[in-house]
């Protein structure tokens, strides 16, 4: 019974943690650079990875169309910096989280502070 129970845990487990690498805003599995290797293998980076993706999508529909453009500029510049982090995890999450607090800002003087009304 132990022997079971230990082999389903196991499967369990290793589900979990396939299903965790697919969480990221891009596909693991085409995963090349050493960045997005690194945001495939480390939980917290890819965790930073969607929240940050997430909430750029957020900004992009909230601006008006000319803020678009200058936001999708804005985050290849950002893309290009983290990709240059190569497999640093520190210096991934350190990007991580300076554009998650650009994009809180945005989204904080664009939508809370003026609302869709």
């Amino acid at each position: 019974m132990n022997r079971k129970f230990a082999m389903g845990l196991a499967l369990f487990s290793g589900l979990a943690f396939t299903h965790s690498l697919q969480a990221a805003s891009f596909s693991c599995n085409a995963a090349k650079t050493k960045t997005e290797l690194s945001i495939c293998k480390n939980r917290s980076l890819n965790d930073a990875d969607v929240k940050m993706a997430t909430t750029y999508q957020i900004v992009l529909h909230a601006l008006p169309m000319g803020g678009r453009d200058n936001q999708k500029d804005t985050q290849q510049q950002w893309l290009k910096k983290r990709n240059a982090c190569a497999a640093n995890v520190s210096c991934i999450s350190k990007a991580y989280q300076q554009r998650q607090k650009q994009l809180d800002t945005i989204l904080q003087d664009r939508v809370l502070s003026h609302g869709p009304f």
